[in-house]
């Protein structure tokens, strides 16, 4: 059964020879009773031929049907003058059959299998039949641009001295973080685990182990609310380090990716990169992940409307919110349903509406103008810069939830003039950005007590280390978010691991009950009292890596089996209905909802 070659090895140097493939056929074609066929293996397509002469052989080919598995004996010969395809590596030659062992014959294909026609398939029905979506070349190359990726990451941090360690994924619970997929345990009656979110707790543990460099390709998992760019379990490169400041950490993951970016499409990607503080990024771009690629920015316009007759933005002001805008240069022939998709993607974000300015022909248009002073028109004119063909958006709120509506409406902007071709974006542009010093502390109103803005174990910026009992908002951690085109590839921070610091954010700050930190965490400030080092780390989201890097629009493309956005597996139809036997094993009654 062996091969001698694969489909797309044979050259007109192979002329005269024995040889043996087997894969799929891909086509079969009758051009006046003789035979050709298609066959194709995951490196490429050999063209084979059937003579009639070769009555056995021939009639075994007419049986034929598309995706049936084959293996094929015979000579390679050249192919006949203007013949040649020049698409194909083999295109120079065709192997005339001898002899054909028949594996499988393929039923009625449920959808085609080229890439054209079977995008437009439902994505449902492809799901379904995943094993045959993924036969389409397109796919079978998304997969290995992925295992391309994992090889350059695996290969860069091995030469940096790192080792692979595997973590359980098998975990405790910890509620205060995202919901957790929970796993009752049959010796442990009334016991569950819960599926790792991260192996965070873990490889600091192997920090305290002197283990130094921990990497590994980690499998994740979290029970939340699905989008293009999540999955219930997905993989994530995770990385920590002793001994290390977050230059380090920088330098590191810059020559990481940019080895990544070389050796699967051959990119050069500049570095160092460079970097954004957490407020300016907000300022700027209303988010902490900005896509750089495009220069409309938000603009702080509250000065000019602090004694403003208008009482909309004069009263947000005076409760001690901002007034943001941003010029959407040449998009002043908005459609009035794309105004109001803008205006409903605000009011999602706490907007009461969404105020706005068109330039047009030498006039300005808009409900709020006959609120506005000549003197605010003329300052808005002069800080926007407003010409003819524009539109200005104002949010008026608190200093956050303004930023975030404007830098919802700002990429929603970007996409329109993406698509009246105003702004042309090159899709191999790779605008990598370090976004920094985020707050370390958030407030929580409902809980009515303070929050980490990442997680617990970030360390401090040594210089506001003072604030941390009179004004923990003002307290910036030394967390890092690595952006690329606005997307968040991953994050990490320096870690605390003086037991003494660590005990104090979950009990001053945090406010965590003594009882709830020992049952949590316990064991971690146990063993920071045994020679804890100075370290950090940093998680990347794998998947979306390689979705940005093979500029697809979803992460279940560039995963074999993905689940749907409601967390099911079409192919294999999980999650499923279990035995009442198994779940009195696991001490489990349910509980089942009322239909509807």
């Amino acid at each position: 059964m062996k091969r001698t070659n694969t489909c797309n090895e044979l050259t007109a140097a192979d002329k005269g020879k024995e040889v043996s493939l087997i894969g799929w056929v891909q086509s079969v074609r009758d051009h006046g009773g003789i035979l050709f066929i298609d066959l194709r293996d995951r490196e490429g397509i050999t063209q084979v031929v059937f003579h009639p002469e070769a009555k056995n052989v021939y009639e075994k080919a007419q049986k034929l049907k598309d995706e049936s598995v084959v293996q094929i004996f015979g000579k390679v010969a050249a192919r006949e003058e203007g013949t040649v395809n020049a698409n194909l590596k083999t295109g120079q030659i065709e192997v005339i059959a001898s002899d054909m062992v028949i594996h499988n014959i393929c039923e009625v294909l449920p959808f085609p299998l080229e890439d054209e026609r079977a995008d437009k398939v439902n994505e449902d029905l492809r799901l379904q039949y995943r094993y045959l979506d993924l036969r389409r070349p397109r796919n079978l190359n998304l997969l290995r641009m992925r295992h391309k990726a994992a090889q350059a990451i695996r290969d860069y941090l091995n030469s940096q001295a790192f080792i692979e360690v595997e973590t359980p994924i098998l975990f405790k619970s910890t509620p205060e973080g995202a919901r957790e997929f929970l796993v009752p345990s049959r010796t442990n009656a009334g016991m569950f685990y819960a599926l790792n979110q991260s192996p965070q707790q873990y490889k600091q543990m192997l920090m305290v182990s002197g283990i130094e460099r921990y990497y590994q390709m980690a499998k994740c998992f979290r029970d939340e609310d699905l989008r293009a760019d999540r999955q219930p379990e997905f993989t994530q490169v995770d990385i920590e380090m002793s001994f290390i400041d977050r230059e380090d950490m920088y330098a590191l993951i810059e020559n990481m990716l940019k080895k990544i970016w070389k050796d699967t499409i051959g990119v050069d990607v500049p570095t160092p990169f460079p970097r954004m503080q957490y407020s300016d990024a907000m300022n700027r771009y209303g988010v902490d992940k900005p896509d750089t690629r495009f220069d409309i920015e938000l603009q702080d316009l509250t000065d000019i409307f602090k004694d403003s007759q208008f009482k909309v933005f004069a009263s947000v002001i005076a409760d001690g919110g901002v007034i943001k805008a941003i010029n959407a240069k040449g998009l002043s022939d908005i459609t009035q349903g794309e105004l109001k998709g803008l205006e409903d993607i605000a009011k999602t974000l706490g907007a009461k509406g969404l105020a706005f300015i068109k330039a047009e022909n030498g006039a300005w248009k808009s409900p709020i103008l006959k609120f506005l002073s000549e003197a605010e028109q003329n300052a808005l004119k002069e800080r926007l810069n407003i010409e003819d063909g524009d539109i200005v958006f104002f949010a008026a709120s608190k200093w956050e939830q303004a930023c975030s509506i404007l830098g919802r409406v700002r990429l929603d902007c970007g996409k329109l003039l993406q698509s009246r071709g105003k702004l042309v974006i090159d899709p191999k542009q790779f605008n990598f950005l370090w976004v920094i010093e985020f707050p370390l502390m958030l407030w929580d109103e409902e809980q009515g007590r303070y929050v980490s803005a990442h997680h617990p174990f970030t360390s401090p910026v040594p210089e506001d280390v003072q604030y941390l009992d009179s004004d923990p908002l003002r307290v910036r951690g030394q967390h890092y978010d690595i952006v690329l085109n606005g997307t968040e590839l991953g994050g990490g921070s320096i870690r605390i691991h003086q037991p003494d610091v660590q005990e104090k954010v979950f009990k001053d700050v945090l406010k965590i009950p003594a009882d709830v930190v020992e049952s949590r965490f316990g064991y971690m400030l146990k063993a920071f009292k045994f020679g804890a080092p100075p370290h950090g780390g940093i998680a990347l989201g794998f998947d979306r890596l390689v979705t940005i890097l093979t500029n697809r629009p979803s992460i279940r493309d560039i995963i074999a089996f993905p689940k749907t956005q409601k967390g099911q597996d079409l192919m294999a139809q999980s999650p499923s209905q279990v035995t009442e036997k198994q779940l009195k094993d696991l001490h489990i009654a349910l509980d089942m909802p009322e239909e509807k």
